[in-house]
């Protein structure tokens, strides 16, 4: 799933660099045309990442960075190298320079750091972000809760939803608070910029009179719902961009919010005072990571696994690829291991040597990207799984798996585009890891969706970034009982995150960007992007919104296209664009009833201006009278942003910022 981040190729260091776009500073990289409509030639595949990618920072020359030769005595043996446990480069530049620095002042790698001044260590911690380290004791910025405000109600279960409950992202009118009628009536309450942050992609999520969401600096937050004061914070060791699942804990029925980190830790928190309650990992592969909301039934969590090697194979020297995407089934009260189910049954294998002499490993890869859907009754566990990294490509990449809830045992297989190997060493020129298949990185990337279509007949639909969406049988997944095409399909295109059902109706959001940054640019006349409604019983189109593009000049990374997950409620589905720009379209026509630009700052609670962007990943969560969504990802060339935002009926009041 390319789509995650950004990348280039660092000389000399022999390193990927993840790319994080600084907001409006960020400029387009003159390789590429101004005007994706352009009839010159297309260009050949990228000699190097630079050619693709922009940066901007503050530090300058990174390879003239004293943190440089620091980080190679001290650090790149371990992180450079295929060792387990020990996190890859590429996740260390993901993370806040504060954070980094606390890991090895005080955290896991305080004994490697401890023969290092202070000095060393934040010129190291610069070198890996490129950014300033400032106080490296400062906290969030956040106005705290005081009295009444402070107070958490109890967690009802019934009320929760979307990912870690229910894939299908409907919520009803009771419980969101509000009706179709009252969403022209939708205005901001009240926003929170998340401090020195170009991403906001976590999932929120609405219960106990709170919004829990994670953020890019690892820190998770319990906002009051009603002022946006915060109740608690938590800090994770890297950054937190799943959703928040809430469930009840032991025999007490202790409220516990879980999530994961992008360095594949896995937390349990009391949801009452956001004290530890356990900590885990569920891989420890150095490029394993948690993109993926758990899910939480019965009182286990169920976790998918994911993984960046897809990034760090762009490097020659590297032996790709060893990681296996799976999902493993943990104890929600003690994260004790229940189960782990691979997708790719059997451990890579040496299948030769490149024309640099570097190990081939495979089958690899088959990623699970997103939260894995669960039906209790039917004892059933569905998952997808993204393409292979390296060849040979095997028949459980781009798949849809089921496995038994209670053992993990695989019931069925549907591999759903053969042939897909693929990494970002096929967006380099000549570079040996590109497998021979060459892609075309066609991921299940979207939470398969169980949708009851009447006369006691379940359904699984699913949606792929080739553009298609489909519907199985819930018992064998092998009879496909329609298909449609709803998007052109490419490395930035189809079905990214996730799709959603209000009874049989089925919302489909499509990306479909014409610059897909890999090396082509895509005829815009032949572009769908936007969203479309599908009949789940028999696959027939009831309509399209094809988004017209708003960007304007001066927005390089501004898109029209849907990335983020949608959600549904009666008569409504609400998207978060790439453009910055939430729609909320009418259920039965396709017409747009609302919207909002998040790209218009706002100061944020905690006087930090909330400034949105392109939305990916997580969608919009619905509760108690309230809308609340992330707007912000800047990542992989789109724009840059850190608001979170909280919306209501005007009849409910808003809050000033404070």
């Amino acid at each position: 799933m390319i789509f995650e981040m950004g990348k280039r190729l660092v000389a000399g260091a022999g390193i990927i660099t993840l790319v994080t776009l600084m907001g409006c500073e960020a400029k387009q990289d003159a390789a590429l045309p101004a005007d994706v409509s352009s009839t010159e030639a297309e260009p050949a595949t990228l000699g190097s990442m630079d050619e693709q990618y922009a940066w901007v920072g503050d530090l300058g020359d990174r390879d003239a960075l004293p943190g440089k030769q620091l980080y190679i005595e001290n650090c790149a043996g371990c992180h450079e190298a295929q060792v387990y446990k020990a996190p890859h480069t590429t996740w260390l530049e993901l993370m806040s320079p504060q954070v980094l620095y606390r890991s090895i002042t005080e955290g896991i790698m305080q004994s490697q750091a401890a023969h290092l001044s202070d000095g060393d260590k934040q010129h190291i911690v610069e070198y890996i972000t490129q950014m300033r380290l400032g106080d490296p004791n400062a906290g969030p910025e956040v106005a705290w809760c005081e009295d009444a405000a402070s107070e958490f109600t109890e967690l009802d279960e019934s009320q929760l939803s979307g990912w870690g409950h229910d894939t299908r992202r409907y919520v009803s009118s009771e419980v969101a608070g509000f009706d179709r009628s009252q969403i022209s009536d939708l205005e901001l309450k009240w926003s929170f910029g998340f401090p020195a942050s170009t991403r906001a992609r976590s999932q929120p999520t609405i219960a106990m009179g709170a919004v829990f969401v994670g953020s890019q600096d690892g820190t998770v937050y319990a906002f009051d719902l009603e002022t946006g004061c915060v109740r608690w914070t938590y800090a994770a060791r890297a950054e937190v961009r799943t959703g928040i699942t809430l469930g009840k804990r032991g025999p007490e029925g202790t409220p516990t919010a879980y999530f994961g980190d992008i360095i594949a830790n896995l937390y349990a928190v009391d949801a009452n005072s956001g004290e530890l309650i356990w900590q885990t990992s569920p891989d420890e592969h150095h490029s394993a990571t948690l993109t993926g909301t758990p899910a939480f039934a019965n009182g286990n969590l169920y976790v998918p696994v994911s993984s960046l090697e897809v990034v760090t194979a762009a490097n020659p020297d590297y032996a790709c690829c060893t990681f296996r995407g799976h999902v493993m089934a943990v104890d929600g009260n003690d994260g004790s291991m229940l189960w782990d189910s691979y997708a790719i049954p059997n451990a890579p294998s040496s299948v030769g040597t490149t024309s640099v002499g570097t190990d081939m490993m495979g089958p690899s890869g088959a990623p699970v990207w997103t939260s894995p859907t669960i039906d209790v009754e039917k004892n059933l566990l569905i998952f997808g799984t993204g393409e292979n990294y390296s060849s040979p490509a095997d028949a459980n990449s781009d798949a849809v798996i089921a496995v038994a809830l209670d053992s993990g045992e695989r019931l069925w297989s549907r591999q759903t585009f053969p042939g897909d190997a693929w990494n970002v060493a096929c967006m380099m020129a000549d570079n040996p890891n590109c497998p021979e298949e060459d892609g075309p990185d066609y991921d299940q990337a979207s939470s398969p969706l169980l949708v009851d279509v009447g006369e006691g007949k379940t359904v699984v639909v699913a949606g792929q970034k080739d553009g298609r969406v489909f519907a199985l049988d819930w018992e064998t997944g092998q009879s496909k009982l329609w298909e449609v095409k709803l998007g052109r399909g490419s490395i930035q295109g189809g079905v990214h995150f996730g799709m959603a059902a209000d009874g049989t109706t089925v919302y489909v959001p499509i990306n479909d960007m014409n610059d897909t940054r890999n090396g082509e640019w895509l005829d815009p006349e032949t572009a769908r992007p936007g969203v479309s409604a599908v009949d789940a019983v028999t696959g027939e189109v009831l309509w399209s919104h094809v988004q017209d593009n708003v960007c304007g000049e001066g927005r390089p990374f501004c898109d029209p296209g849907v990335s983020a997950a949608i959600t549904a409620t009666d008569g409504a589905v609400i998207a978060g664009h790439l453009d910055g720009v939430i729609r909320i379209y009418d259920g039965p026509t396709g017409d747009i009833i609302w919207r909002y630009d998040t790209t218009n700052p706002v100061e944020g609670t905690n006087g930090v201006t909330a400034k949105g962007g392109g939305m990916s990943g997580s969608g919009p969560a619905l509760g108690a009278g309230h809308m609340v969504i992330n707007s912000g990802y800047g990542l992989y060339n789109h724009e840059a942003g850190n608001a979170l935002l909280v919306f209501a009926p005007k009849s409910s009041g808003t809050v000033s910022a404070r």
